[in-house]
């Protein structure tokens, strides 16, 4: 009897935490009803996704390129991350109007500041399209063929997708490539900056304090979604009026206790929890320790620079950043996937797939080849994925004037192609990218970091991978010297120069481009590694690829006990969980919450990462939090055990009756290996509470005309007050 109650409980365990794990999407969430208002939720599957009615994915948008954002107003008053919104504050940012270090408060719609190329998209319908994308598709086609027949007929589903003239149609992957999904979408294009706390609020911490807890960072911006007279996407207009959304997010006044149901709708970017534990293996000792070298050299250089000029500190802080963030995140990744046994966990699964499929001689034919090969395939493929990460990181993710290299190259390949009419159609687009290039670019910082980062890849590279240019150039000299002849003699790091080559005649920019050195080492340097790796590499990526949309048709045949949900791939998702505290390591318990006291304990005068502006000190002092605070203290963060990822930055996290109750922003370090393999113990999201945004814009920003526009709820109090039924209240 003892022994059967303790499986029960056992499986309870088992099935709880499971039910945690997974980026869900929105359309199938009756799968997961049950779990989700057996840990606590009061909505239903349909009030988060409705076909034929509007909901809460009608106030979730994509925010420019890769975070998440969500309507809080009736007036398209749109919430997401300081650090989603940094790149559009450091444009509109001056050193007479400094937005990043003073923050901005609109105070009329007049007032608000047109970000340029900045959008915000809406996924209206979401439609399987499997059946269409795989027409004509078999199992006797070689990888790329198959791969020529999906691409081909996913642009046909694209092209004759039923939309109305303003919405867009792209079909995405799904189960490695198993199954596809057609999303139709709303782009609106003119979306201006409402406010922002400065950085020493938004980004209180900032690369100390990333991925790390406990956290007090107020890491939220405000902007403002505008249409035409029609409620429609239109390009920046004077006449355009405030957007009207289908839904928007009421907010919750009352926070979260430990325990409580939590739920974050968002755009995940990329997640990989079905890989074997070959690829696992690779990536934990291999491939991440050599992109963390390079990130670390350039970060010093970059770090040394910004802290003795402010003026470098504007142009680089969110290259820096950008830069740390996966710096920090792949070393915890690591050492998360060493705690866990990450490698030996796929290990068991591994041989427990293995043991099922030889169980059946049908599926043992055609599935018992997938997991041998693919071993095979990652010790291959590993040395030349560490080339690859090498030369992505060096010529591409941390030297600027590599990257003016490469785009040159490009136009100058449109000739070769398309001749002068074909060339002279596009150095427009050209000057655009140029001239948005060089606003942040300094070339005795990029020089310092180019130089730097030589000495690191000659000292680890193979002399057959690196291009006769930069070994010449680089003998009896160090990477320092090396760059100082390369970037002095280098038009590239010329703005004015470079952009009268391409307003100019063809003749005169080649010549220029054939006599420039630095050109020629970075042409010479990615045409040696096209030849000798990067093809190799493609065509053992290709078959791994192949083999692991095999793997996964095959997992999900062999176990249909278990529910798989897909990787995320910048679609709208959404993940569940608790707020709950985490144990690090042994003898050390964090609490899911973190206060106001904790932002002064951490305050450092002067210092970058935690200086704290005088106001907020004052207001500390006073206890002049309004509604907002909680017993004589301030709410900053919590924890929750919701999955999530970068593109989650910015989502809304709801409470159990879909109010917003906080803005995910981060996960803890001990984590990071979330995106491979989930462990519910330590694999806590960060969220900002929404009553720390209140408290900020309303004391801090004396915005109140944005507090106004809000529908500010207490849903837990008007629960035990009326049985039931919310009643809404203003701040």
């Amino acid at each position: 009897m003892k022994l059967l109650k303790f499986t029960f409980v056992l499986f309870i365990f088992v099935q709880t935490s499971w039910a945690q794990e997974g980026m869900w999407m929105p359309n199938f969430l009756s799968q997961n009803e049950a779990d989700m208002q057996a840990m606590g939720m009061k909505m239903t599957a349909e009030q988060l996704y409705s076909v034929n009615h509007s909901g809460i994915k009608d106030a979730i948008a994509i925010f420019g390129r890769g975070c998440t954002s969500e309507v809080v107003s009736p007036n398209g008053l749109l919430f997401t991350n300081h650090h989603c919104g940094f790149d559009a504050i450091q444009s509109l940012s001056t050193l007479e109007d400094n937005y990043l270090q003073n923050g901005f408060w609109a105070k009329s719609y007049a007032e608000e500041l047109p970000v340029p190329g900045l959008t915000v998209t809406f996924v209206d319908k979401i439609i399987d399209v499997t059946t269409q994308v795989l027409e004509g598709v078999n199992d006797a086609m070689t990888p790329t063929d198959r791969q020529s027949m999906v691409d081909k007929n996913i642009k046909k589903v694209q092209d004759t997708a039923q939309k109305e003239s303003y919405q867009t149609a792209k079909v995405s992957s799904f189960y490695k490539g198993n199954q596809y999904f057609l999303f139709i979408q709303t782009v609106y294009k003119d979306v201006r900056l409402a406010g922002t706390p400065p950085q020493s609020i938004g980004k209180f911490g900032s690369d100390t304090d990333n991925w790390m807890w406990p956290r007090h960072t107020g890491d939220f911006s405000i902007f403002r979604v505008y249409a035409d007279a029609n409620n429609l996407p239109s390009e920046y207009a004077a006449t355009n009026k405030p957007y009207t959304p289908k839904h928007y997010l009421p907010i919750s006044l009352d926070g979260v206790a430990e325990d409580d149901f939590t739920l974050v709708i968002g755009f995940p970017g990329r997640t990989d929890e079905y890989l074997t534990s070959y690829a696992v293996k690779s990536k934990k000792d291999a491939r991440n320790p050599a992109k963390v070298q390079v990130r670390e050299v350039a970060l010093g250089v970059m770090d040394a620079k910004m802290r003795v000029d402010e003026a470098t500190r504007l142009k680089y802080a969110s290259k820096y950043a950008g830069i740390a963030n996966y710096w920090k995140y792949w070393i915890g990744e690591s050492k998360g996937l060493d705690k866990f046994n990450a490698v030996s966990e796929k290990e068991k699964y591994e041989a427990e797939f293995t043991k099922r499929i030889n169980q059946d001689p049908a599926l043992e034919v055609k599935y018992g080849h997938i997991l041998p090969r693919l071993k095979e395939l990652y010790a291959e493929i590993e040395p030349l994925g560490v080339l690859v990460d090498y030369n992505s990181e060096i010529f591409s993710n941390n030297v600027e004037m590599t990257t003016i290299a490469t785009v040159l190259n490009q136009l100058e390949g449109i000739y070769t192609a398309n001749g002068e009419a074909g060339y002279n159609q596009m150095k427009p687009r050209f000057v655009d990218f140029v001239s948005g290039f060089y606003k942040d670019f300094d070339a005795v910082v990029d020089q310092e970091v180019f130089g730097s980062l030589m000495d690191l890849y000659v000292k680890k590279t193979d002399k057959a991978y690196v291009s006769d240019l930069i070994l010449n150039g680089m003998q009896g000299k160090s990477g320092i010297e090396f760059a100082r002849v390369m970037y002095s003699n280098s038009i590239l790091k010329d703005e004015s120069k470079v952009l009268a080559l391409i307003n100019g005649d063809y003749k005169d920019f080649k010549a220029a481009l054939d006599g420039d050195q630095f050109y020629q080492m970075t042409i010479s340097q990615k045409k040696l590694i096209d030849e000798k790796v990067n093809v190799v590499y493609k065509t053992k990526d290709s078959e791994i690829q192949n083999l692991m949309r095999i793997y996964m048709e095959a997992q999900m045949k062999v176990y249909p006990e278990k529910k798989f949900f897909p990787d995320a791939n910048s679609t709208l998702r959404v993940s569940y969980g608790k707020v709950t505290g985490y144990e690090p390591r042994d003898g050390v318990y964090y609490t899911p919450f973190t206060y106001l006291d904790g932002v002064m304990e951490k305050y450092k005068p002067g210092d970058y990462e935690f200086d704290v502006p005088q106001k907020l000190i004052d207001l500390y002092n006073t206890k002049d939090y309004g509604v907002y605070g909680v017993d004589g203290k301030m709410p900053v963060c919590f924890l929750g055990t919701n999955h999530i990822t970068g593109g989650n930055s910015g989502s809304p996290v709801l409470d159990a009756h879909g109010n917003l109750t906080g803005l995910a922003f981060d996960g803890v370090w001990e984590g990071t290996m979330a995106d491979i393999y989930y462990s519910p113990e330590t694999c806590m999201s960060i969220m900002v509470d929404a009553r720390y945004v209140l408290f900020i814009i309303e004391k801090y920003g004396n915005a109140k005309n944005l507090i106004d526009e809000l529908k500010i709820v207490h849903p837990k109090k008007d629960l035990n007050n009326t049985k039931g039924k919310t009643k809404k209240s203003k701040s």
